[in-house]
């Protein structure tokens, strides 16, 4: 089940794709570990129930709706007006860090992962056996597939890194990418409804 809601297109996949194409492998593999550790709390939140509590409320769930809509947006703004280039050439840890938050703070803002702890996970779990332990290996599990999942995107659309940054072209295709975020935004405020 975990491997195909992961290969069903969603903001995550989307986002990775671009960030990777247009900032390069590292920034990409900073982003999954950061989304990775997204899922890691949202698990734990579950096992305690604050998923369900977010998923129940429909001022929270708008809330973490609006606000990871917001983030794309403002992601994608600061793509757009951003005078850089679409590459650095001497990746720094700073940077690196950064895309590390992107990715932590696009999985805690995303109110479908959380549902999916709640609605899909506890299908699994026994009841004859301690749940607490149960939560927590079919939460890491499926962290594990979904990381995995991420790392071939961030490879395979790395890929096409060295490619895009060639040229003169890099001020035109940081717009594009800008685009392309902000239509993911509008796409998770769809999703999300």
């Amino acid at each position: 089940m975990a491997l195909l809601i992961e290969l069903t297109p969603g903001p995550n996949m989307a986002w990775l794709a671009l960030t990777s194409a247009s900032k390069g492998r590292e920034s990409g593999f900073a982003a999954v570990a950061g989304i990775a550790l997204g899922l890691v709390l949202l698990g734990g939140a579950s096992a305690f129930g604050l998923s369900e509590l977010a998923t129940s409320s429909p001022i929270i769930f708008s809330f973490l709706r609006y606000a990871g809509v917001g983030y794309l947006l403002w992601l994608a703004w600061t793509t757009w007006s951003s005078e850089t280039e679409t590459s650095d050439p001497a990746m720094d840890h700073s940077r690196l860090v950064d895309w590390f938050r992107h990715g932590l703070l696009l999985n805690l803002l995303n109110p479908k992962a959380a549902i999916f702890f709640i609605a899909v996970l506890p299908a699994y779990i026994d009841t004859g056996f301690p749940v607490g332990p149960q939560t927590i290996l079919l939460s890491f599990s499926y962290v594990g597939i979904a990381t995995v999942i991420h790392l071939v995107i961030v490879i395979l659309a790395g890929s096409a890194h060295d490619w895009l940054t060639q040229g003169d072209c890099q001020h035109l295709i940081r717009r594009i990418f800008a685009v392309m975020i902000a239509l993911i935004a509008l796409w998770f405020l769809r999703s999300t409804a």
